[in-house]
């Protein structure tokens, strides 16, 4: 497939590496200009194009910018073809991009991203750790796998989702339309906890919409008492212990 990455932070690195060095052609840009993007970000054969490009003739793009620089990049989609499969990666933090009143006072994020953007999206990746994506993907049937879910509308959207994401190293769930996507968001049950399809699932299913925003709050607060960066191991601790 012909992927368009549009964001070279964390996460969009990790998929544009995994991307490239598989069958898929893949480029990727960011807000500063392809002579900016990190020589690590193309080591696997990924190529570094104006955001323009990068959304040109792709079957997908993959949106992973910060939640709020949404409406930034929303002019780039004005002319994908409806048939383009959009995937979101973003989250909601407040604390580290500002405020969003509609998601405040009860718009789903990704429902919110759709609406900026002005067509549909699908939600993946967004519920992984960017240190789980970068060293926790294997193979398919590998014991142990980490399960991933996906949103979106469309079921054909959502297929190729699910694909994605099985390629990039995790096993594929299918978390149904966008306007449930909230159970995948911060800091639900299965948000950055490195769960199997099994609890997965379960945690899917055990979310409290009105929990998780005070969950998020309380998370930001205990990170910020840290005196060094946490360990991904000591992350996926915190995350899960929210929910104990």
């Amino acid at each position: 497939m012909k992927l368009g990455i549009i964001g070279t932070g964390p996460i969009g690195t990790s998929l544009a590496r995994t991307f490239s060095a598989g069958e898929h052609d893949v480029q990727v840009a960011n807000s500063r200009g392809p002579e900016t993007v990190d020589a690590t970000v193309l080591e696997f054969g990924a190529r570094a194009v104006a955001a323009e490009e990068a959304v040109r003739g792709k079957d997908v793009i993959i949106l992973s910018v910060p939640f709020t620089r949404v409406p930034d990049v929303a002019g780039l989609f004005a002319h994908v073809p409806a048939e383009t499969v959009v995937i979101d990666t973003s989250n909601y933090f407040p604390h580290l991009g500002g405020r969003v009143d509609a998601v405040e006072d009860g718009q789903v994020e990704s429902l919110w991203v759709a609406e900026q953007l002005g067509r549909p999206v699908v939600k993946a990746w967004n519920a992984a750790l960017a240190g789980t994506l970068q060293t926790r993907g294997v193979p398919a049937g590998t014991p142990g796998r980490i399960a991933l879910p996906i949103a979106a509308d469309s079921e054909e959207a959502r297929r190729v989702g699910m694909r994605l994401v099985d390629e990039s190293g995790f096993d594929p769930y299918d978390a149904g339309v966008l306007a449930d996507s909230w159970r995948q968001q911060p800091m639900t049950p299965a948000y950055c906890t490195e769960l199997s399809l099994y609890d997965l699932e379960r945690a899917l299913a055990a979310a409290d919409r009105s929990e998780a925003p005070r969950n998020r709050d309380r998370q930001m607060s205990r990170f910020a008492t840290l005196t060094s960066a946490p360990t991904l191991e000591e992350a996926v601790e915190l995350n899960r212990s929210l929910h104990r």
